[in-house]
This record gives structure tokens, sequence and C-alpha cells, in this order.
């Protein structure tokens, strides 16, 4: 089983930044995909980048391509989001998942594992 936990969340002001960190443990084995989603109030989770950890390659949805990007810290073993240009609509609760398969979606299906989020406000 893989223990994730974020951490990073907090107010941003609309067209600022904000980096989400999710730390990674346990047993990993099989499990290359790793996902961010977020969930807005009154929203249903949507995934908003995805990485396959053993070739970095990367997903992202269409309203976040050009502003966000995903990473892994291998020296901390942690995956990272920057956000930048940050709007309204990327408000919500940002959640980091694990899975296994390939290629890493943006489906939350695909994801075994999940942390438990971080909140993610955003002033106008």
């Amino acid at each position: 089983q893989v223990q994730l936990l974020e951490s990073g969340g907090g107010s941003v002001v609309a067209g600022g930044s904000l980096t989400l960190s999710c730390a990674v443990s346990g047993n990993t084995a099989g499990r290359n995909c790793r996902g961010w989603f977020r969930q807005g109030p009154g929203q249903e989770r949507e995934g908003v980048a995805s990485l396959y950890t053993l070739l970095h390659l990367v997903n992202y949805t269409d309203s976040v391509k050009g502003r966000f990007t995903v990473s892994q810290d291998n020296a901390n073993n942690a995956v990272i989001l920057q956000m930048h240009v940050v709007t309204a609509d990327d408000a919500g609760i940002y959640y980091c998942a694990s899975g296994g398969g390939w290629p890493c979606g943006l489906d939350s299906s695909q994801y075994t594992d999940w942390g438990q989020g971080t909140q993610v406000t955003v002033r106008c």
C-alpha cells in the first residue's frame, strides 16, 4: 500500500502562484502513476495532472496546460505541482493519488491510493 501526504495548500491571490507537494511512502512497486486531482465546491473530482515516474511523462487537463507543472522530487520521494496564474476556477481540495497501468491518465478509477487532500483558496 502507498501512503500519500499532501502539503502546501493555502490562500493565493488570483494571478499568483502556489506549489503543492505530495510525500510518497510505502510499497510503490507497480504503481508508477502519480496524479493530482481537485474537487471544487459542489463539483465532481477532476484530474489535473499525471506523471509516469519511470519516464517522467506528464499529462495535463486542458484548463491548466501552460500554467501548471507536475514533477517528481526524487531526493524527497515526492511529487510536486507548481501552479501559476491561478484563477478562481482552480480553487478546491487537491488530492494526490498513486496507481498502476499505462498510460497515466486523468481518470480517478486508475488510481488506488489517495491522500487526504489539501485546500487551495483563491482570493480575487
